[in-house]
């Protein structure tokens, strides 16, 4: 691409994605290409006007320059992180809650119990949802007693600006990868309230707001969501508070806090076992992180701490109902603290960064863990804490990035320490730019992850917990591409996993009847490939996404009856499209088909998944109206737990 600049100057197009202040985040790479620019230098007479051009005149022809932004990885990984959610691009898609976004995503399984999110497991790329890390604005708050909670974060998705998958994680924590969930205002300054309702006893209400002033940047959000249920024991009541606080000076650096609390009650209509229609769960969840960020010169110096309680009452009998004597709900309160310090060198060979993170779990339960000498009483209950379990993780890192030319290269060496032993591993990341708008990629992860809590210990009427388990490890591969080019874009994704050492729960006999025991397999191997392509920011047609997924494991359905291992989603195509209609009424439909495999204990229909929504906005004012699942077909995530029916729902919402 070569061109003159008539007026003797050389004009670089400055690039940022849109954001405030500290919230903001750099986005995909920017491709700015082969810069060849011819540089006329003109004299000026006395009067002013240009000499002639036999004055002076000089010309010369500058090598050819690149210009890239990557978006920042938050984590200790070295891959670029892959957006699943932008506000900018499904802003009024009909998806109340972060999981319904999720849902539609090529790389992830969602399989909810219960309506509107209220719970749910997360897995990425055929993993389970204890192989999954979870971070809330780089901070990982997954919980160590059991993946079921991870996703429990006190964020509604109207402040979310996007959500991101991080692959190549070496270490403890992401043995399938990890989820990021960014959190950022609308706008610098102003103040959203939403109130909707609808079938079900349906009600939702929502309050948050922003205010930037001179490097501070502050954002709160609150809610309520509630339902009395779409079958019986479905009911739930959910509230969230949230805070996050940026302030940013050119002297100090960036200091970035967040804090929030969330509290949920649920019927668990056969949510952990279809013999027990009557189970209900209260949690609370509290997390607070601080983060601070500053260069000097050319090093980068990045600190954090963090901690995350969440507290668990899970009755297998709601309200003692029908339970037998000497029946109590099982107990749980779980402490995760963390922190991380690194520190990043730019020099003429790339960036090498040095870092360690630390986290400690500890666990009081009446049911999990190992026994303690002195029972301790819970708070606000007629039971004691009997059993309790700590354990401390430390992972430190080398990594180094570089650029050279239209190749960008990256490894990291990782060395974490649990109670397990000292367990090395490394990442190798390649991204190879062929054209302007078009990239490949590929890369190598070996990863871990310790077992969880429930994994170690639950035993109950329906489970047998193993506390001899080991840690599972993981080596991935992936190769991939991207191309864009103006308001279209697609990418192709595909990806070979070796696992050894996979927990699951295996089906077996016990004179008290069948219940799954947790156990470790050998090996399994996972294959997949991820396809999408999208179109955004046409007048009429607001965007188009259209995406397949498909995986496959190495393990036969015949071998045993496992729970999770092999009852992932064998394909998937989602489509979405939002389409301006007049004068500021917009539509906007989902749909997505989706195919899970058959085990020997479980047995799917494929099945198409409908949502619309139909809004209209004026100025500060938008009405909406929406129905989820709008054909009423009957689905299930879990063997004989039926998914919601059609679900209306209606709305407005104010911005000032």
């Amino acid at each position: 691409m070569k061109k003159t600049s008539k007026s003797g100057i050389c004009c670089f197009t400055r690039w940022s994605r849109k954001g405030y202040g500290a919230f903001a985040s750099l986005g995909k790479t920017v491709k700015i290409g082969v810069l060849s620019v011819t540089m006329s230098i003109l004299t000026l007479n006395a009067k002013g006007v240009a000499a002639q051009p036999d004055s002076l005149r000089m010309q010369d022809e500058i090598e050819a320059l690149y210009v890239t932004a990557e978006k920042l990885n938050p984590t200790r990984g070295i891959t670029t992180p892959v957006e699943v959610y932008k506000r900018d691009t499904l802003s009024v898609t009909p998806l109340q809650t972060i999981e319904s976004v999720l849902r539609l995503n090529p790389a992830i399984d969602i399989r909810e119990r219960g309506g509107k999110g209220i719970q749910a497991d997360i897995s990425i790329r055929g993993g389970s949802y204890d192989q999954t890390m979870v971070l809330l604005n780089g901070i990982d708050f997954s919980d160590a007693r059991t993946g079921h909670q991870s996703h429990s974060l006190p964020v509604d998705l109207d402040i979310v600006g996007e959500i991101d998958i991080i692959s190549g994680l070496t270490g403890i924590g992401a043995y399938s990868g990890a989820l990021n969930i960014v959190t950022t205002p609308l706008r610098p300054n102003y103040m959203r309230a939403e109130l909707s309702g609808g079938a079900y006893g349906y009600l939702y209400s929502n309050i948050s707001g922003a205010v930037t002033k001179n490097g501070l940047s502050v954002l709160a959000a609150g809610s309520i969501r509630r339902s009395d249920g779409y079958i019986a024991n479905t009911d739930f009541n959910n509230s969230n508070l949230y805070t996050r606080i940026t302030y940013t000076t050119r002297s100090a650096g960036l200091f970035d806090i967040q804090a929030g609390y969330q509290q949920r009650d649920f019927g668990s209509n056969g949510f952990y076992s279809l013999a027990y229609p009557d189970q209900f769960e209260h949690t609370e969840t509290a997390l607070a992180s601080a983060r601070w960020n500053h260069s000097f010169g050319r090093f980068t110096v990045n600190v954090y701490a963090s901690y995350r309680k969440n507290n668990d009452r899970y009755e297998l009998y709601r309200s003692g109902k029908g339970a037998p004597e000497g029946w109590k709900p099982n107990y749980h309160t779980t402490d995760n603290v963390g922190a991380e310090a690194s520190v990043s060198y730019r020099w003429i060979a790339g960036k090498t960064s040095l870092g360690a993170d630390y986290k400690y779990n500890h666990l009081y339960s009446n049911v999990l863990g190992e026994l303690m000498d002195t029972p301790m009483d819970i708070p606000g209950a007629e039971a004691q804490y009997t059993h309790e379990k700590s354990r401390n993780i430390f992972n430190g890192w080398l990594r180094h990035q570089a650029q050279l030319g239209g190749t960008s290269l990256a490894g990291s060496v990782n060395l974490a320490a649990s109670p397990y032993g000292t367990f090395p591993s490394w990442s190798l990341s390649v991204k190879q730019r062929i054209m302007n708008n078009w990239t490949a990629n590929a890369s190598a992860t070996r990863s871990m992850r310790l077992p969880t809590f429930t994994d170690l210990y639950y035993t109950s009427a329906t489970h047998i917990g193993d506390p001899n388990l080991k840690p599972e490890h993981a080596m991935t591969y992936q190769i991939g591409t991207d191309y864009s080019v103006n308001h279209f874009s697609a990418s192709v994704l595909g990806f070979y996993r070796h696992g050894k050492d996979i927990i699951d729960y295996v089906l077996v006999e016990t004179p008290e009847g069948d219940k799954w025991q947790s156990t470790q397999l050998t090996e399994l191997d996972t294959y997949g490939v991820e396809i999408c392509a999208s179109y955004t920011g046409g007048k009429i047609l607001r965007n188009l996404i259209v995406s397949y997924g498909w995986l496959h494991s190495s393990k036969d359905a015949s071998d045993r009856i496992t729970k999770y291992t092999l009852d992932y989603m064998k394909n998937k195509v989602a489509i979405q499209c939002g389409i301006n209609i007049w004068k500021g009424f917009v539509a906007e439909v989902t749909a997505s088909w989706y195919d899970r495999n058959e085990t020997l204990d479980a047995s799917y229909n494929p099945y198409w998944l409908i949502n619309a929504r139909l809004s209209w906005n004026r100025d500060i004012w938008t009405i909406y109206a929406e129905a989820t699942n709008l054909f009423n077909t009957e689905y299930y995530d879990f063997v004989g737990l039926r998914q919601p029916p059609r679900w209306i729902t209606a709305g407005v919402i104010l911005t000032i």
